[in-house]
């Protein structure tokens, strides 16, 4: 069907697609289409073995494991999409990040991003064509202070960073777009939500709301599901997108207040 979005006979290689809005990228990239391979430390038991790589991607040597199976599997890679992230650091604020916190924050956020680009994207550049989606957040424009401040800083660093590879590979055909998603409704945060419901005494509805409020408000009313995060990277990885580069998409539901 002429304009149908595809991503057939793609090579693809997207981090942290075991859950949330990673699994739901990896599940739509193969509806349309692409070979994938995902990776995490370990695999869940009804994923394919075949599309996985067993790795901590918070280490040189873990990010090193990914990079020679994607070349040993694939013989090289069309699209990555670096959706690993997160964040374990304690709230209280600034003063409660040690040393520690803060390399773990780099190390989950930032460093995986760099390591698999630094030995995947010169292939891309070689072949003249590819495309390099990073999976910032709105916190590097949004941070909450209390919780955030290490992971805000990270993401931060990746949208930067992702910015000025854009400028040195776009010209050797490589795309470089970066995707910075809001509250995504994902296992995690509903269980985030039951959490907070049952310390205010609420029910999970309004676990959310406080979630909503914490964010500051989200216009829609809701936030975004991970099938519809998914089909933003799925459109910016096609060749629909072909003339995009360097630019970041908020996705957030109208939660960031300025443009």
């Amino acid at each position: 069907m002429p304009g149908f979005l595809t991503l057939q006979g793609r090579r693809a290689l997207i981090t942290g697609g075991t859950q949330g809005a990673g699994a739901a990228t990896v599940a739509l990239f193969r509806e349309l289409g692409a070979q994938v391979l995902t990776t995490a430390r370990s695999r869940p038991a009804e994923m394919d073995e075949a599309m996985f790589i067993a790795a901590d991607l918070t280490t040189a040597q873990g990010c090193d494991t990914v990079a020679d199976a994607v070349r040993g599997r694939l013989g090289g890679v069309d699209i990555i999409v670096h959706m690993l992230g997160g964040s374990s650091a304690p709230g209280g604020g600034f003063a409660a990040l040690g040393e520690a916190e803060w390399q773990a924050e780099l190390n989950l956020n930032l460093l995986p991003a760099v390591r698999l680009d630094r030995a995947l994207v010169p292939g891309m550049a070689r072949q003249g064509t590819g495309v390099v989606i990073h999976v910032t957040s709105i916190q590097h424009r949004l941070p909450l202070p209390e919780a955030t401040t290490g992971y805000a800083a990270a993401k931060a660093a990746l949208s930067v960073y992702s910015k000025s590879l854009s400028k040195e590979v776009s010209p050797k055909g490589v795309r470089v777009v970066r995707v910075a998603p809001g509250w995504i409704e994902t296992e995690a945060s509903i269980r985030l939500a039951e959490r907070l419901a049952q310390e205010a005494g609420t029910d999970v509805e309004g676990g959310k709301r406080m979630i909503m409020d914490a964010l500051g408000g989200i216009p829609i009313g809701r936030p975004s599901t991970p099938a519809e995060v998914a089909n933003l990277i799925a459109f910016l990885a096609s060749d629909r997108a072909a003339t995009i580069t360097g630019a970041e998409y908020v996705i957030d539901g109208g939660t960031v207040p300025t443009a």
